[in-house]
């Protein structure tokens, strides 16, 4: 018995099947069959019921199933013990961000620089995705860690979190907008924005996110009438009185900027939340770990906002 033959058994069973197993091993599916073949030959048992559409594992196959997984968590922690006592990292780490969130309060590239430096046997794969589609990778194991916009759904209880940026969002409307009675104070309701045209970052990103389940608490749906992926363009948008944009805090200077006026949201407020996220149900690669750790030492202590409120 081979501990390449229990990996490949692991994968079949995870995967649902020899295809898309051979895929992640970067196998041929011929070659991957005649490694289980040879690995039930050698236990004179069949671990797995094979039909035209699923693979799942016997009844001696599941009882294998735990202890494979086991031998296997076993030889990669001897293999962490190792690379940790000589400080000598190795593998591939896979780190997913949304866009726009890179910049000079977080300096991502500059992150990724010291690391490479330090540990230049580690790969490193980054992209740029959606808070909604990042959180799923990172819940099937696809990313190890994604600095990403919280969408205000329930996340896997297997997902840790940690929030490094909070921040309320507001309505920009243009500079020359009449301003309703209700707004003369700066501020406008969330109820009240259920008459307005609105600009909004596009489905899936974590704002839109926690936008929407705020208007559902309030019994409304938005009126969403345009959508970007990027908050300058949602400010030019409403510059120009094409709607109200739903964007995160501005300063005094940034509004003159764009020309638009900011009104806060109240009753209730709403904030916008930036956190790294990883799984916490599994150990994460040493190199990961390593990556994590630095990512939240840079960007951390910037959770509080000018309420502090958490959401």
């Amino acid at each position: 018995m081979e501990l390449r033959q229990l990996r490949y058994f692991v994968t079949i069973v995870d995967e649902g099947g020899f295809t898309k197993a051979a895929e992640r091993l970067h196998l041929s599916q011929p070659g991957l069959s005649t490694q289980i073949r040879r690995l039930e030959r050698e236990l004179g048992q069949r671990l797995l019921d094979r039909d035209a559409r699923t693979v799942t594992p016997t009844a001696i196959g599941a009882a294998v199933l735990e202890h494979a997984r086991a031998a296997l968590a076993a030889v990669d922690r001897i293999g962490d013990t190792v690379d940790e006592f000589t400080g000598l990292l190795r593998g591939q780490v896979r780190l997913g961000m949304i866009s726009g969130a890179a910049s000079e309060v977080f300096d991502v590239a500059g992150v990724l620089a010291d690391f490479h430096h330090d540990h230049p046997r580690v790969g490193i794969s980054l992209t740029e995705d959606t808070a909604e589609r990042m959180l799923a990778a990172v819940e099937r194991g696809e990313l190890d860690i994604a600095l990403t916009g919280l969408t205000g759904a329930p996340t896997d209880s297997g997902i840790g979190l940690d929030v490094i940026l909070q921040t309320p969002l507001v309505a920009a409307v243009a500079h020359d907008a009449p301003v309703a009675p209700a707004e003369s104070a700066g501020t406008i309701t969330l109820a009240a924005l259920a008459d307005h045209r609105l600009i909004c970052l596009t489905s899936g990103t974590g704002l839109r996110g926690i936008f929407e389940r705020s208007c559902a608490a309030a019994g409304f749906t938005p009126n969403v009438a345009f959508e970007a992926a990027a908050p300058p363009l949602l400010l030019a948008l409403a510059a120009r009185g094409l709607g109200t944009a739903i964007v995160p805090a501005l300063t005094p200077a940034e509004a003159a900027n764009f020309a638009v006026r900011t009104l806060d949201i109240v009753a209730p407020r709403i904030h916008g939340r930036l956190a790294l996220a990883w799984r916490t149900d599994r150990p994460l690669d040493p190199a990961a770990k390593v990556l994590l750790g630095q990512l939240r030492i840079a960007f951390g202590g910037r959770a509080a906002d000018t309420d502090g409120v958490p959401t």
